[in-house]
């Protein structure tokens, strides 16, 4: 019987690219978290997960030497267009804390996620320093922008994507293939949500909003209420006919006029997640963790070719060992 692959995730927010690797066929056997709030959700969700609550500074990568998968999605601010942009001069720039803990696992692959602000001509220089340290620990690396409506994901999320798979596997990863146009519309994802306090408005709003969501935003601490971001993001969300200022509790009721704002539920969806991933009672601290999150189809895609190129790995290492013993 083969043994399951193992992961290691950093960074795991409120687990969309957690629940997407383990789709793929991943066990994690640890996760880790910095933020209180973000731990209590994975714990939530899943009981069984080994949820380490720590700065990721702190966190020991020796234990976990040889597993096959480390991923995560190290902190977008220092590259986000809503941000600075300090890149590295930025103290949350976790990078440096990523590679480090490649070269203590030494893991078969590694999956790191961030915005599309990363690719940037500013972060040139970086960012090539960040893909040369990988490769100089013996990986071959790439990176890719990828669109999460190509992978059913009714948003327009762009977000860059590096898989690293070590040179000793003596295999060749290539990206999910997209699937342009394959994403459902807003209206199609969230009508039964819209329509289940008997509102006898959602049938129309479900037609009127015929094309997938802006990007979804979380905010920072400091900064994030709960709305569907700054006036851009509002408009283009009023041409869906939804109401950005806020988020509402419940779906609009019978009687209800104007535009519906969006439940954390209905966030959720747009962002890829299962109905049955709860984001606990806090509305503020949800739509947060809703939409920073990396959407599990995504992770999921890329996660089940990873999966394929480690257990080509598997079987290449099982030739050699076959081969030097013949000749033997």
């Amino acid at each position: 019987m083969q043994r399951p692959l193992t992961c290691v995730e950093i960074c795991a927010g409120a687990g969309g690219q957690a629940l997407g690797l383990a789709l793929a066929g991943f066990t994690h056997v640890a996760l880790v978290e910095y933020e209180a709030d973000y731990c209590k959700t994975l714990k939530l969700n899943r009981p069984e997960w080994n949820v380490i609550c720590a700065d990721v500074h702190d966190f020991d990568g020796g234990p976990y030497q040889g597993i096959d998968l480390l991923a995560g999605g190290v902190p977008c601010p220092p590259f986000s267009i809503a941000g600075k942009q300090l890149g590295k001069d930025d103290e949350r720039d976790l990078f440096p804390e990523a590679i480090r803990l490649i070269r203590e696992i030494e893991p078969r692959a590694v999956m790191l996620e961030n915005v599309r602000g990363f690719l940037d001509k500013g972060f040139d220089e970086y960012r090539k320093h960040i893909l040369k340290s990988i490769e100089n620990l013996g990986y071959d690396t790439q990176i890719k922008l990828i669109n999460a409506s190509d992978f059913g994901v009714p948003q327009l999320r762009p977000r860059v994507v590096i898989v690293a798979v070590r040179k000793d596997e003596n295999v060749s990863f290539s990206y999910p293939e997209a699937n342009p146009g394959c994403a459902p519309t807003v209206g199609e994802v969230l009508y039964d949500l819209m329509a289940e306090n008997k509102w006898e408005g959602a049938t129309l709003w479900a037609k009127k909003a015929n094309r997938i969501a802006p990007t979804l935003v979380g905010g920072s601490k400091k900064h994030g209420g709960p709305d569907l971001g700054p006036v851009r993001a509002r408009k283009a969300w009023a041409e869906l006919g939804v109401d950005g200022r806020g988020v509402a509790n419940e779906a609009p009721e019978a009687g209800f006029e104007g535009m519906p704002r969006l439940t954390s539920r209905m966030m959720a969806r747009i962002q890829g997640f299962p109905d049955t991933w709860t984001f606990g009672k806090k509305k503020t601290v949800a739509c947060r963790m809703i939409g920073n999150a990396f959407p599990p189809p995504v992770a999921q895609a890329v996660g089940e070719r990873i999966k394929e190129c480690l257990e080509d790995g598997r079987v290449n290492s099982k030739c050699e060992v076959s081969l030097s013993r013949a000749a033997v």
